[in-house]
């Protein structure tokens, strides 16, 4: 394995590179390209971007990631704990020095909800810090998330060309970009639909009313020539070619990017559980890492549950600095009830594994995107209960291909014990709709997985081409 290398840039301006560095640019290899990626905070951003770049390393690219140092640590452990080949820099970032913003702060997985509005802040503010950064080590292309569009905008002043990577799907940004092109005018495709408070909390209508200067569309109208996109063509193909006639940009999926669950988890307590439950017989049942139930909606889905009497992992999270005890949000006594047949897990818990193991038979979710291409890599139909953002029109797009029952509301658009019970049922427990359901999800899966080299091949052709482009410009 390659020695992981961990550069400091300086925070000042002018920076003058230190021996080390000069070294290090000297000494790699000239005959890679070199790409800069650099990512949001989040959790759900940093890790699909690590994962590509893990990719492309194989594919004789070289990589320097750029992040605060808080991720830079989750990463490097992911590396080493791994035994990862690779040809990875990380490249720190600095944000401002705040009082109530301290560097364990610097990723939306640690930071206090209340927080994370100064966090964006400190983002924005961080520009003259990755100018130092792309200044120095002139990478030749810029991979770019979707809150930092001055970081294209800088790299194109350098002559650098920049490629927006997004970890979302082409469904949600094909029907948004739709609203943008054709107003009210209905979209293509009937079972991709949205209802009206779900408009208003994804926030469409501000973030389209400027193709040139929202985060939405602006960074597809930045990105040079094409698009990347974590999704496959197996479950998003006529969205994906939506998006590219409506953004007329070349958006090219690079596959599901599923970091594949180790064996050293073979050994904890969750899965020597599973592993005495039979075959899809248990409901995993997470809602993200930084989604946070209020306590009604906690007591309907564990209502829920045990009503339709299955086996379940179910992962239950609180705001950091949180002092609820997870006893005080459920029913009276539900835990000595469902002991022999259920887990509560607080914390991180390792979601591949889960979702690998045979014992597992559905996957109650918030429809967040990795969580949706994860459950259909390992073949496990999805109970939709989608909270916001682009979760809805995901629930939609997993339902449209048959892996999925979403949980219908009530008229308070809340989600009861009833409907949750009877989503699990006819996934888990019905043999006439379940089996049905689970052979689609495994034909879906067997699909995702045949396409994932031949992504990534065309990723690698499609960049390789793109800087011969560039340089030729030069």
């Amino acid at each position: 394995m390659e020695k992981l290398h961990h550069i400091h840039l300086p925070v000042h301006h002018n920076i003058i590179l230190s021996e080390f560095l000069r070294f290090r640019l000297m000494e790699t290899d000239r005959t890679r390209l070199r790409i800069l990626m650099f990512p949001w905070l989040a959790h759900g951003h940093v890790f699909p971007y690590l994962e590509l770049a893990r990719k492309l390393s194989q594919k004789k690219f070289h990589i320097y990631f750029c992040s605060t140092a808080i991720n830079l640590s989750s990463i490097s452990e992911t590396i080493e704990k791994n035994f990862w080949d690779t040809s990875i820099e990380l490249i720190e970032l600095h944000l401002p020095s705040w009082p109530d913003l301290p560097p364990h702060y610097h990723t939306t997985k640690n930071v206090p909800p209340e927080l994370k509005p100064k966090l964006l802040e400190a983002f924005q503010m961080s520009s003259s810090c990755f100018s130092d950064i792309i200044n120095t080590l002139k990478p030749d292309l810029l991979f770019y998330d979707v809150f930092q569009p001055w970081a294209a905008v800088l790299a194109s002043s350098l002559g650098i060309p920049a490629v927006h990577f997004s970890t979302a799907g082409a469904t949600p940004y094909s029907f948004g970009h739709h609203l943008f092109t054709y107003g009210n005018a209905n979209f293509p495709y009937q079972a991709i639909y949205i209802q009206e408070y779900e408009m208003k909390e994804m926030n469409f209508p501000p973030n389209i009313k400027d193709a040139d200067e929202s985060y939405v569309f602006g960074n597809f109208k930045r990105s040079c020539d094409i698009v990347l996109m974590k999704s496959c063509r197996a479950i998003e193909g006529k969205y994906i070619d939506y998006l590219s006639l409506l953004s007329r940009k070349n958006v090219v999926p690079v596959g599901p990017l599923i970091t594949q669950p180790t064996n050293e988890e073979d050994d904890s307590e969750i899965m020597q559980w599973l592993s005495k439950k039979s075959q899809l017989s248990t409901v995993y049942v997470s809602f993200g890492s930084e989604n946070y139930l209020p306590k009604e909606q906690i007591e309907e889905i564990a209502q829920g549950l045990e009503l339709c009497d299955v086996n379940f992992i179910w992962v239950v999270r609180f705001p950091v600095g949180s002092t609820i005890r997870i006893e005080e949000t459920l029913p009276e006594e539900f835990l000595e009830r469902v002991k022999e047949r259920g887990m509560i897990v607080q914390g991180w818990v390792p979601q591949a594994k889960i979702l690998a193991h045979p014992s597992i038979g559905g996957f109650v979710s918030h429809c967040g995107w990795s969580s949706i291409l994860e459950s259909i890599y390992f073949g496990v139909p999805v109970i939709a209960m989608p909270l916001k953002l682009d979760q809805p029109l995901n629930a939609r797009l997993v339902v449209e291909a048959g892996v999925s029952v979403e949980v219908a509301r009530n008229k308070n658009r809340e989600f009861k014990r009833d409907e949750i019970a009877k989503a699990i049922t006819k996934v888990v427990v019905e043999k006439s709709t379940g089996e049905g359901i689970r052979s689609k999800a495994r034909e879906l899966s067997k699909k995702m997985k045949d396409e994932e080299e031949i992504a990534m091949n065309e990723t690698s052709e499609n960049l390789l081409q793109l800087c011969s482009k560039y340089k030729q410009k030069q």
